[in-house]
Formats: C-alpha cells, sequence, structure tokens
C-alpha cells in the first residue's frame, strides 16, 4: 500500500537519532532529540498559492514537532504541511 498526499502535504520518513555524541558519549532513548532531517517519500500536486519545492528522494530538515505520524505496512511515516518543511539538505 503506498501513501498518495493530498494538496500541500510531504510524506517523509525520519531518519534516526545518533546514538552517541560527538565526544563518544552514549545516549539514552530517552536523552535522544527527536531527528529534524528526513527523506521525502511522497509529495502531493501542491496548491493554487503554494509551490512545491521538494521531489521524492531529497533529504529536508522539518520543523520539530510537526506532522502527524502514521505507521503502514510496519513503517513509519509523517505527513508535514510544504509549509513546516525549512530547507533541503544537500
Amino acid at each position: 500500500m503506498a501513501i498518495k498526499p493530498l494538496q500541500d502535504r510531504v510524506v517523509v520518513k525520519m531518519t534516526e537519532a545518533e546514538e552517541t555524541t560527538k565526544g563518544g558519549i552514549i545516549l539514552s532513548a530517552a536523552a535522544k532529540e527527536k531527528p529534524q532531517v528526513a527523506e521525502v517519500v511522497a509529495v502531493g500536486p501542491g496548491k493554487a498559492d503554494v509551490t512545491m519545492g521538494v521531489k521524492v528522494g531529497d533529504k529536508v530538515l522539518i520543523s520539530k514537532y510537526s506532522g502527524t505520524e502514521v505507521k503502514l505496512d510496519g513503517a513509519e511515516y509523517t505527513i508535514v504541511k510544504m509549509e513546516d518543511v525549512l530547507a533541503v539538505v544537500e
């Protein structure tokens, strides 16, 4: 089953949070920050006043705590509005 977003929605799959700090300290699950980098899985057609500036496969930064989390076929996805996509990571 596939997710096809409507209007100005983007479906992303979050990347894994870092398990160790740059200094080598191992973080517990509770201490990990929610990741903000995600991979675009699907893009809606857009709306008249919203330009869809991402494409499938792009790595993007999204607003913290934005979107709706869904689970489909054992995989977890987040559906966000285009306005919650902050930047494309190159």
